[in-house]
C-alpha cells in the first residue's frame, strides 16, 4: 500500500510541469516561450496560433502560455515554428568526429536537429567506438546510429565477389547484433558498392531478421538505380522482399531513377511501393531534393567484377590489355547509363584539385582524349568524388509527393572551402522549402514539414522526437518561410543556408536571432530496447 502511494505521488510530481501548474519557480531549468508563431506540430495538421513552452529539454505545453513566468521570451510573429528537421541519410558521421566540424553548423543552419549517420552500408562497425568519437568534442546536433552492412561484410569478408559461408554469415549476424545491442537504430546496406554488390538478396534477409528483433528498420542504397545489374524495379523489390521476409520497416534511400534510360520510372517506383504497403510491407523512401546525385567515379562506371579483391586487384586488371579492353566496354555502358561525359563534374580529386568543380568532358578535351581514357587516367591515380547530373525533375516530384517519402540529404559536413561537394551537404532541406513548397508548390508546406519531422520519427520509432507535444524533447526550429534559401550551388557550393530565426536542441538554443550561439547540446541517440 505504501508502495504504491509512493509512486502515485511520484507520478503526480512528474506531471505537475505537463499540467501547467504555476510550479516554474520550483524548477532550475530555465522556460522559455515561443509566443505568436505559427505553429506546425508535425503531424500534417494544417497550422495553428499557439505558444510553445520549454523547460529543460522538454516541450512543457502548446497552447496558451500567458500564464507562464517566462526566462525568455521569443517574438515569432510572422514566423513558423516547427519540430527540428531529421535527416535519414546523412553522410556527415565523420566529419562531426573533428573538433573543427563538430559545432554542425551548415546542418543546423537548415534546421535539423537530428542525423542518422552510417548510410548505404558505410561507416565503423563499432557503435561504441564510433559514439564516444563523436561525444569527445561537444555535438551540434543529435546523432542516431545505423550498423553498416557493407563495412561488416568487408571486416569478415573483405571485398571478394561470393557467397559468404555459414560461419561467415554467423560473424556478420554476430556484428549486426551487438550494433543493435549498442543502440543502433537500424541496418543499412550499399548493395550498389563494393562490397555490399557482392551479397545476395538472402543475406541481406538473414541479417535483418537480426535487426527486426530489436525493431529496427532497414535503409538501403538499392542494387540498381538505372540498368547497371538487375534494373531499377527488381533492385526496388529486393528491397521490399527484405520487409516481407524479415517483417520489419524497409526504407529505399535516396529513391530515384538515374539517368535517361529509366527516366519516367518515378511512376513505376511509386506503383511497387504502394502495392507492396497495400500488402501489408512497411516500405519507405527518402529523397534529397535535387536532379544530380553524387558518388565516386568508379562506382558510377566501373562494372563491379573489375573491383573484387580491392584497389590492388583492380589496378592489376587495368594494366592487362586484354582485361582494360573489358572494363573499357563496361565503363562506356556506365557512361551511357550517366547520360555522357558533360554530366559528370568532378567534386574532390586529391591527385590534382584543379579539375574539382569541372566537368569529364572539358577536362577529356583540354587532354586530348576521350572521356574513357581520362576517367581510366584518373581512377588510376586515386579516388575520384564526382556529381553527376542524371535525374529527370518529374520523376523527382513523383516521388516526392509521396506520402511515404521522407526529406533527407546525402550530404557530408567537411572543411569549408575545402574541394566542390555536391550543394546538398548545405542546402538540401531549404532548398525543398524554398524550390519545391513556395516556388513550384510541388509540395505544400505541412506536407515537407511532416517529411522532415514525424514520419521519419515513426518510421524509424523514435518515440520523443519529430512533433511538437507536451512531454517531447525540445527540438525545435523557427523560421522565415519568405526568406529560407539555399545558397549552395553546384560551382559554388561553400555557403550555409539562410532563413532559420531560432533552432534548439534538447531545449538549448543553437542558433538565435539568426546567429550561432556556439552552443553543442547534441546527444548520441541511443535506441531503447
Amino acid at each position: 500500500m505504501i508502495r504504491s502511494l509512493r509512486f502515485a505521488l511520484l507520478s503526480l510530481i512528474l506531471l505537475i510541469p505537463l499540467l501547467g501548474s504555476p510550479s516554474w519557480a520550483a524548477s532550475q531549468e530555465s522556460v522559455t516561450v515561443i509566443r505568436n508563431g505559427r505553429v506546425l506540430d508535425g503531424s500534417g495538421n494544417p497550422w495553428m496560433y499557439a505558444d510553445v513552452v520549454i523547460q529543460g529539454d522538454r516541450i512543457i505545453r502548446v497552447g496558451d502560455a500567458s500564464d507562464v513566468r517566462a526566462d525568455r521570451v521569443i517574438d515569432a510573429s510572422g514566423l513558423y515554428v516547427t519540430p527540428g528537421f531529421i535527416d535519414v541519410h546523412s553522410h556527415a558521421g565523420p566529419g562531426l568526429t573533428a573538433p573543427e566540424l563538430s559545432h554542425a553548423e551548415p546542418l543546423l543552419a537548415m534546421g535539423l536537429t537530428t542525423v542518422f549517420v552510417n548510410p548505404d552500408g558505410g561507416g565503423p562497425v563499432d557503435q561504441a567506438a564510433q559514439r564516444e568519437a563523436l561525444l569527445a568534442d561537444e555535438l551540434g546536433v543529435n546523432v542516431a546510429q545505423l550498423v553498416p552492412h557493407g563495412s561488416i561484410r568487408s571486416e569478415v569478408m573483405g571485398a571478394e565477389d561470393r557467397h559468404a559461408t555459414s560461419s561467415e554469415l554467423e560473424r556478420m549476424r554476430s556484428l549486426v547484433i551487438a550494433g543493435m545491442e549498442q543502440g543502433a537504430w537500424g541496418l543499412s546496406s550499399g548493395t550498389f558498392y563494393v562490397p555490399g554488390s557482392y551479397a545476395p538478396p538472402e543475406e541481406i534477409e538473414e541479417l535483418a531478421k537480426d535487426v527486426a528483433r530489436y525493431g529496427g528498420s532497414y535503409t538501403s542504397h538499392y542494387r540498381d538505380e538505372s540498368t547497371y545489374s538487375v534494373g531499377l524495379i527488381a533492385a526496388v523489390d529486393e528491397v521490399i522482399n527484405v520487409g516481407r521476409v524479415a517483417e520489419l520497416p524497409v526504407v529505399l534511400t535516396h529513391v530515384k531513377a538515374l539517368g535517361p534510360l529509366v527516366w519516367g520510372y518515378g511512376q513505376a517506383i511509386a506503383a511497387r511501393v504502394d502495392r507492396a504497403r497495400a500488402e501489408g510491407i512497411e516500405v519507405f523512401a527518402d529523397q534529397y531534393p535535387y536532379t544530380a546525385s553524387a558518388t565516386g567515379l568508379e562506382a558510377a562506371l566501373l562494372p563491379r567484377w573489375s573491383q573484387a579483391g580491392g584497389r590492388d586487384a583492380l589496378l592489376t586488371r587495368m594494366a592487362n590489355p586484354d582485361t582494360m579492353a573489358r572494363i573499357r566496354e563496361g565503363m562506356e555502358e556506365g557512361l551511357v547509363r550517366r547520360g555522357g561525359a558533360d554530366r559528370i563534374q568532378f567534386r574532390r580529386y586529391r591527385p590534382d584539385p584543379s579539375i574539382e568543380g569541372r566537368l569529364l568532358s572539358d577536362v577529356a578535351a583540354e587532354r586530348g582524349q576521350d572521356p574513357i581514357e581520362t576517367a581510366s587516367d584518373l581512377i588510376r591515380r586515386g579516388s575520384v568524388s564526382i556529381v553527376s547530373y542524371n535525374m529527370h525533375d518529374d520523376d523527382v516530384e513523383t516521388l516526392m509527393v509521396q506520402p511515404w517519402t521522407m526529406t533527407s540529404s546525402d550530404g557530408g559536413l567537411g572543411v569549408m572551402g575545402e574541394g566542390v561537394p555536391h550543394p546538398r551537404t548545405y542546402g538540401a532541406f531549404a532548398r525543398k522549402l524554398r524550390l519545391y513548397v513556395n516556388e513550384k508548390g510541388t509540395v505544400g508546406l505541412t506536407e515537407a514539414i511532416r517529411s522532415m519531422t514525424s514520419l521519419p520519427a515513426a518510421v524509424f520509432h523514435m518515440p520523443e522526437r519529430g512533433m511538437l507535444r507536451e512531454g517531447m524533447i525540445a527540438d525545435v526550429a523557427v523560421f522565415d518561410l519568405a526568406n529560407v534559401r539555399d545558397v549552395a550551388e553546384y560551382t559554388d557550393p561553400h555557403h550555409y543556408s539562410e532563413g532559420m530565426v531560432h533552432v534548439f536542441v534538447n531545449g538549448v538554443p543553437v542558433i538565435s536571432d539568426a546567429d550561432f550561439t556556439g552552443q553543442r547540446s547534441g546527444r548520441v541517440l541511443r535506441k531503447a530496447r
